[in-house]
């Protein structure tokens, strides 16, 4: 499990005095902890933990825009090397092929036929694809789909 993963890579960063990767890892830790409290669970399942993740992964890419234009570009560097440290979390990127053909099927399945539709299409794909594809990418291929006719 996941979970287990980041604690037991906690642990050995902790030891290794890996102060960078112990940090990052110790604020999803904490993160993790506060939703499985408020989900009264004892332990998140692996799509929950990827929801952790993608959450602080786009913190990181917003402190790294936000920076960058702010000029504070050591800051930034440091936001890049915790936001890699993220990503080795998160399962592989589904391929786009893989993509369109999930918004192919789910166009068929829901019959969406315009723009109007899109709201039903995502909610199908992302069920489907939970995680392990960008969102802002399945909505643009969505998107992309819907506005040319079939």
């Amino acid at each position: 499990m996941l979970v287990e993963k980041i604690f037991n890579d906690y642990k050995e960063a902790m030891k290794a005095r890996d102060t960078l990767k112990s940090s990052v890892l110790s604020f999803l830790r904490a993160d993790m902890l506060n939703l499985a409290t408020a989900k009264k669970k004892d332990k998140l399942d692996d799509t929950e933990v990827i929801v952790v993740i993608k959450k602080q992964i786009k913190q990181r890419q917003d402190s790294i825009e936000q920076f960058t234009s702010g000029g504070r570009l050591e800051a930034a560097e440091k936001e890049k090397k915790e936001l890699e440290i993220l990503k080795n979390y998160l399962p592989a990127e589904m391929p786009v092929e893989e993509i369109k053909r999930l918004i192919e099927e789910a166009v068929i399945s829901t019959g969406a036929n315009s723009i109007k539709d899109m709201g039903r299409l995502m909610k199908e794909l992302t069920v489907k694809i939970a995680g392990q594809a960008d969102g802002k990418l399945v909505s643009d291929l969505v998107k992309q789909r819907l506005s040319t006719p079939s």
